[in-house]
């Protein structure tokens, strides 16, 4: 396989695996998928985050808030990988209970990876709603 088919193809086991947990509740794969290289980022739909402190605090919020996804699906629009960085976007559609409540959203979804000691991990990611979260 190539650089990009490999990228792709974590892409859509490991990475969507971990999404999916989040929105169950469990925010330890979503973790275990990001960096621990400064810096990380998060610029989201719900709350923004800056270093590793913040994005901890982050993920377990909303593992928190998310319980009961019936329905979790990643549209990738476009992505690349260039060395040792890629990036993807695309729109996350999700149905989910959020603090008990049923909800259905899209994000719009940028995201910035960087390989380190040869294993992708998630440096940034920008999610804003499309339809009013």
């Amino acid at each position: 396989m190539s650089e990009r088919e490999d990228f792709l193809a974590w892409v859509r086991t490991e990475l969507y695996e971990a999404e999916l947990a989040i929105h169950n509740g469990d925010a330890g794969p979503r973790r275990a998928l990001w960096s621990r290289d400064e810096p990380v980022t998060v610029l989201g739909a719900w709350r923004n985050a800056f270093g590793q402190r913040e994005v901890d605090e982050l993920f377990a919020h909303l593992a928190e808030s998310f319980s009961d996804c019936t329905s979790y699906a990643f549209e990738l629009k476009a992505y690349d990988v260039v060395g040792d960085a890629a990036w993807t976007v695309g729109f996350e559609q999700t149905a989910v209970s959020v603090r008990g409540e049923p909800s259905r959203y899209t994000l719009r979804v940028t995201q910035v990876y960087r390989r380190e000691d040869g294993r992708w991990r998630v440096a940034h990611r920008h999610g804003d709603s499309v339809d009013g979260v």
